[in-house]
């Protein structure tokens, strides 16, 4: 019980360091004014950056879905031994 209570510490505060972190970022710029020919004056340039949202979610997951297999097989070879 005690080790899952320290797991449960650790998650929340790796889980909470995650959206303080996410809270303290920058808001997205405004993308530039479009020419006076309207779109397609020539000037156009696409705001830069690129977003990470979608691909952290993902690494998240599989990360958080990696750790479980390995706790189950570790938790199942354990067993076993008994």
């Amino acid at each position: 019980m005690k080790t899952v209570c320290k797991r449960l510490l650790i998650l929340v505060i790796l889980t909470g360091g995650i959206f303080i972190a996410d809270l303290s970022a920058d808001p997205p710029s405004e993308p530039p004014p479009l020419p006076e020919g309207g779109h397609g004056g020539g000037n156009n340039q696409p705001p830069a950056g690129a977003p990470i949202d979608g691909g952290l979610g993902i690494l998240f997951v599989l990360g958080f879905a990696f750790a479980g297999i390995k706790g189950y097989k570790s938790r199942r070879e354990g067993m076993e031994n008994r």
